[in-house]
């Protein structure tokens, strides 16, 4: 799939207010908009691994999709949730554990860019990441 191989982040749209959103202040936020983050996504028919390394954390993610499973955001927001395929973009739907409040996620491939696009509360932001 198109999703698989080495993506950093290059640029963002709108994310230090989906962070405010979220109740980061505004320390986090600054760190959180410069965070350098590097993912590593490989793809085995249903079955994802992603890997993600910033300068604040490195973790890996497994994921089956359409299978609910748990992860905490960098900030340590406890999140349940899963990922499934509509077309060419995986969705996301998450729910905050602290708050019940739903963060929806989209991952596409657009103009050989992955474009990671965030809503929350009615506020939509965007992460572009290069090979």
């Amino acid at each position: 799939m198109a999703f698989n191989g080495t993506w950093k982040v290059d640029r963002n749209e709108n994310y230090e207010k989906l962070m405010e959103a979220m109740g980061l202040n505004v320390m986090k936020r600054k760190l959180g908009a410069h965070d350098n983050l590097k993912i590593v996504i490989q793809q085995d028919g249903n079955k994802f691994t992603v890997k993600e390394s910033s300068n604040f954390r490195s973790l890996e993610i497994e994921f089956t999709l359409g299978v609910n499973f748990d992860y905490s955001l960098a900030d340590g927001t406890e999140l349940n949730g899963s990922w499934n395929t509509e077309g060419n973009k995986l969705v996301g739907k998450f729910t905050r554990k602290d708050n019940g409040k739903e963060l929806m996620a989209f991952r596409e491939i657009i103009n050989d860019e992955l474009v990671q696009t965030y809503t929350y509360e009615g506020v939509e932001a965007k992460r572009i990441f290069k090979r």
